[in-house]
């Protein structure tokens, strides 16, 4: 281990510093108490601000300029449009345009058509992103092409970054689909609307200067907002901000494959049978293929016993959607709208309640509403024999996804990762996943095409199971017969030495290491 590494609590070689900013490694769940108070922009006063309320400039490079922009700021951006997202693009083209350089991009995430970003990388225009990096960008990453180190926190990690003042915004941009001309905006109404804007929010409150882009600019007052106006500087109208179209991705799409879909058979069987499935309950399912084909399932369980949920937490889709017009829930608590029919639903019905990663995931708040809910179904690339996961990278090592709310659901009173056994004839389950997202003590059970297997921790679950049909097995006989099908364990990653960036747990302190892959 090198000088500049430490071995945490959870047994990973992890970073002193990074970023030039000294770390905390990570000491166990609930294990660190952050003893500073909530970080703050400077007082702002209204003398300072048209009287009229009219905040618009020309333009985004304007705006930039009128905030003071210069070289090695932090840029953050939200992600609500997701791969429909065009904003983001816009404000760093107009900082590149403006000569800025050294920038810290800080995106709640980032989606393949931010491809471009690496050009700005290249010139540098970017230094390095703290944020999700799918795809392209994750790559890049893996393959040391950026000149920081990536930072991966969950949703409810990065607000809790933003408010401890780990991360420090200088500027904020949000796209807003509706606006008015004070500031106030809304993401669920609109040409553009997307929904929820409440990943936005952190950097509205505590950022240094706040943007407002849009492109359906109403009157003074834009009802309801998200954002308030008061916490926006300058408001600045295009042509278009995203395509809502392509906030669907491959990602919201149902499973087809009759393996995926068993899978969700035996999710929603194993809420009933364990008597999770009651009147008043709640639950959370992710916005993957088979955590999708789970709520079809449980819908229609809930229906045969005459069972309600008291709130249904999303992501929300079509399927969730459902449940409330059915009346199979009194409500949605909604963080991020990952369909049209979400969108539609938000904007329309007031039972469909619009949520931020403060008051869902915020590790750093007087409670928050992921250990309200009585079980969470989530994904994972890969998962070990001790119950430990991962959702960053895949066994090659290659930084190809976010955390997205994934850590901050952790803490559901039953969590679920729902996967298949193989991919591509790689075997998800490992002896050691390459990078630990989830700690082992959080995982209850992992589900597959080939049986169920209940975290030994949860004594109670493996009683509550006793009775039932279900093919319940030890991950162990799970991993062995799944390696006989496919012809062995995957082969390890090749790697090297060299950190390129670090996962975050929701409490800020730092999980594990991200690896440079071998050329």
């Amino acid at each position: 281990m090198g000088s500049g590494m430490v071995e945490n609590a959870a047994g990973r070689s992890v970073p002193r510093t990074v970023n030039g900013l000294d770390q905390v490694p990570y000491k166990g769940v609930g294990e660190h108490v952050p003893e500073t108070a909530k970080h703050a922009p400077r007082i702002r006063s209204c003398r300072d601000y048209p009287a009229s309320g009219d905040k618009r400039v020309a333009n985004l490079a304007t705006a930039l300029e009128k905030c003071g922009l210069s070289d090695g700021m932090v840029i953050s951006t939200h992600h609500h449009f997701r791969n429909g997202d065009q904003v983001a693009l816009m404000a760093l083209e107009a900082a590149a345009g403006l000569g800025a350089k050294d920038l810290m991009w800080f995106p709640s995430a980032s989606f393949p058509c931010h491809e471009p970003v690496i050009d700005l990388m290249d010139r540098g225009v970017v230094h390095h992103i703290e944020g999700s990096m799918n795809g392209p960008l994750g790559r890049h990453c893996s393959e040391g092409k950026m000149r920081g180190l990536g930072v991966l926190r969950s949703h409810g990690g990065r607000w809790q970054a933003i408010q401890d003042g780990e991360v420090k915004i200088d500027i904020a941009v949000i796209a807003a689909p509706t606006a008015d001309p004070f500031g106030n905006c809304d993401g669920s109404h609109g040409p553009s609307a997307c929904g929820s804007l409440g990943f936005a929010l952190a950097d509205s409150v505590h950022a240094e200067r706040v943007i407002v882009v849009t492109d359906n600019l109403v009157p003074f007052p834009c009802i309801p907002w998200q954002i308030q106006g008061n916490n926006v500087d300058y408001v600045v109208e295009v042509e278009s901000v995203g395509d809502p179209s392509k906030i669907v991705s491959g990602t919201t799409q149902i499973t087809k494959s009759p393996d995926r879909l068993l899978t969700a058979e035996y999710v929603a069987r194993f809420i009933r049978d364990t008597g999770i499935m009651k009147d008043g309950f709640s639950f959370q399912a992710g916005a993957g293929g088979i955590a999708l084909a789970f709520v079809q399932h449980l819908k229609e369980m809930m229906k045969a016993a005459g069972v309600k949920a008291r709130f249904v937490r999303g992501g929300s889709t079509q399927y969730l959607v459902d449940l409330l017009k059915d009346e199979l829930t009194d409500y949605i608590l909604d963080g991020q709208t990952f369909d049209l029919a979400g969108v539609e639903s938000i904007a329309s019905d007031p039972r469909h309640v619009a949520t931020s990663p403060f008051t869902s995931y915020n590790y750093h708040g007087k409670g928050n509403f992921a250990s309200l809910v009585d079980a969470t179904v989530l994904g994972a690339t890969e998962v070990d024999v001790n119950f430990n996961a991962n959702v960053v990278t895949h066994s090659d090592g290659v930084l190809l996804h976010g955390i997205g709310g994934w850590q901050n659901c952790l803490f559901a009173g039953c969590t679920i990762l729902a996967i298949p056994s193989f991919r591509d004839r790689i075997p998800i389950i490992v002896d050691e996943v390459a990078t630990v997202t989830g700690p082992s003590e959080l995982i209850d059970v992992i589900v597959t095409e080939r049986g169920v297997a209940i975290n030994p921790r949860r004594e109670d679950l493996l009683e509550r199971v006793v009775g039932s049909d279900l093919p319940v097995r030890t991950i162990e006989e799970i991993k062995v017969e799944v390696e006989g099908i496919v012809g062995g364990p995957p082969q390890k990653a090749v790697l090297t030495d060299e950190p390129v960036a670090v996962v975050k747990w929701v409490d800020g302190t730092v999980l594990d290491t991200v690896w440079k892959v071998a050329d």
